[in-house]
């Protein structure tokens, strides 16, 4: 239910906002526009909210919550009007339709017009000739773009007979929460703002009783539909953190059977003599238990190749059992993580926040847009990026590391680049440096050798190579650096990547 054109009347009256100056501008959400503004010793925070039927214009005095990215229309909005004193702020007729004069000491004018069409809202502003410089949502089809000419809807006399009944306005308390209304009422308007009670509540105004109906019963933006959208969102990514859980741990079941495939590989060494090299099964009895065994077996192949597959699964085993229970810690982590994020939307009392959290936690990490290629992991403080590939490489080379970063690559092997943001006046702790050493192993070929020989230098002292492929650069006054690949500092890392991915 958005509101009528006599509802809009008596918003306006109470709010009084000529005179008035605009302090600040947010935009919370794509939707919803505050606008800060203050008039002789008082401050008001104006919210306009274009979402299908929860459009509205009223004073809220709920925190207006930035949104986590700055969003254009409020950057341009900054700055083009913040500052501006508002001359005007009427409806136009009974249309629905806000126009906004406002000007700078300069003599800048600007005229903002505000449609509370339920759907079709927008937030328009043009230059005081009314070319369209900019507008909250760019609509070609309705002219609604920059250079465009907005064109105000025109005052129909026939419906201005007998508004006030064909379009009441909705019944509110006044004056049981103490003090005057800000504002006197427009003329006409304020018989029709009879002090009922509604559910029980009071109001002072009428812009406060809007403002609690629409966060508490609007079928958008209200704390009510938005707890229901937190209570699914929150109930199928719980049921799937919690299948991954139950299939982790299932295959950690399996793999405590580990042991036995190296018994069995011992079993197929002391019985290999049995091998006839035409049955697929070696029959033998179990010298642990007394009982007698039958193990499957290649029959073109030796005793000892045979128990070498065993064994080999055996470390496949023991070394999947290591990565599980770091998964299932991650996958824990999760659960916990998302209790935490769910408990705290519901102790959550403002609509625009939990808005907000939802819009924030329930886009799909796969479409999260990063601010730079590869990894990155932060340990205690400091940052490392680390490219994967020659593209991941180049691109971080170019766009995201300075002169005072430090460089890091394995010597005589192709692998990524791994770099430590510096810090002002501060030296890369020796265990920081390590930690990128193990990254730039593991992301190079020399993974799986024991010493490994890796050079590193700040990235001023790197020099292009020319004609060269894509990434490809010759260090200079570079620094040897011999590690031994640490597995629990790895892992370690990766948890720390992971637990900040939540």
């Amino acid at each position: 239910m958005s509101l009528n054109c006599n509802e809009i009347n008596l918003v306006l009256s109470e709010l009084n906002l000529e005179g008035a100056f605009i302090q600040d501008i947010i935009q919370p959400g794509y939707d919803t526009l505050a606008l800060y503004t203050y008039k002789e010793g008082s401050a008001k925070t104006l919210l306009i909210c274009t979402a299908q039927n929860s459009v509205r214009i009223n004073e809220t005095r709920r925190k207006i919550t930035k949104n986590p990215k700055p969003l254009r229309f409020m950057e341009f909005l900054k700055s083009k009007i913040k500052g501006c004193r508002i001359n005007t702020c009427a409806q136009i007729g009974l249309e629905r339709v806000i126009k906004m004069e406002l000007s700078h000491s300069d003599d800048e004018r600007f005229n903002m017009y505000i449609r509370l069409w339920n759907n079709a809202a927008n937030v328009i502003l043009c230059d005081e000739n009314d070319f369209v410089l900019d507008s909250m949502f760019r609509r070609p089809e309705r002219y609604e773009m920059k250079g465009e000419t907005f064109i105000p809807p025109a005052v129909i006399e026939e419906k201005l007979k007998d508004a006030e009944e064909r379009f009441p306005i909705r019944n509110w308390s006044k004056g049981v929460l103490g003090g005057e209304r800000s504002a006197p009422l427009g003329e006409g308007v304020a018989e029709k703002a009879e002090g009922v009670r509604s559910e029980g509540k009071a109001f002072p105004s009428f812009n406060e009783y809007i403002d609690w109906w629409y966060s508490e019963h609007a079928d958008n933006l209200s704390r009510e539909s938005l707890l229901e959208k937190a209570e699914k969102w929150y109930e199928g990514v719980k049921s799937k953190r919690e299948n991954a859980l139950n299939n982790l741990l299932n295959k950690q079941e399996e793999f405590k059977n580990a042991p036995q495939l190296k018994h069995q590989g011992d079993l197929i060494m002391s019985y290999a003599h049995l091998i006839d090299g035409t049955s697929k099964y070696l029959e033998c009895e179990d010298y642990e238990s007394g009982k007698r065994v039958r193990l499957l077996i290649d029959p073109k192949k030796s005793g000892q190749e045979n128990a070498a597959e065993y064994y080999k699964n055996y470390k496949k085993a023991v070394s999947g059992a290591e990565e599980l229970e770091h998964d299932i810690q991650i996958a824990r982590l999760q659960l916990e993580k998302l209790e935490k994020q769910y408990a705290d939307i519901l102790a959550e009392k403002n609509p625009v926040k939990i808005e907000q959290m939802l819009r924030r936690d329930s886009t799909p990490a796969q479409k999260q847009k990063k601010s730079h290629p590869g990894l990155d992991y932060t340990v205690n403080g400091w940052l490392i990026y680390v490219g994967r590939d020659a593209n991941e490489n180049d691109e971080l080379l170019r766009h995201h590391v300075r002169g005072e970063d430090l460089w890091l690559h394995v010597r005589d092997f192709a692998g990524g680049y791994v770099f430590i943001k510096a810090q002002k006046n501060k030296t890369v702790p020796l265990d920081i440096l390590l930690d990128a050493a193990n990254l730039a192993v593991y992301y190079s070929k020399a993974r799986t050798n024991t010493k490994v020989d890796l050079y590193y230098t700040h990235v001023k002292y790197l020099r292009r190579a020319k004609n060269g492929p894509k990434g490809l650069v010759i260090p200079t006054q570079e620094k040897n650096l011999c590690v031994t690949p640490d597995k629990a500092r790895l892992s370690r890392l990766d948890f720390l990547h992971e637990e900040s991915m939540i």
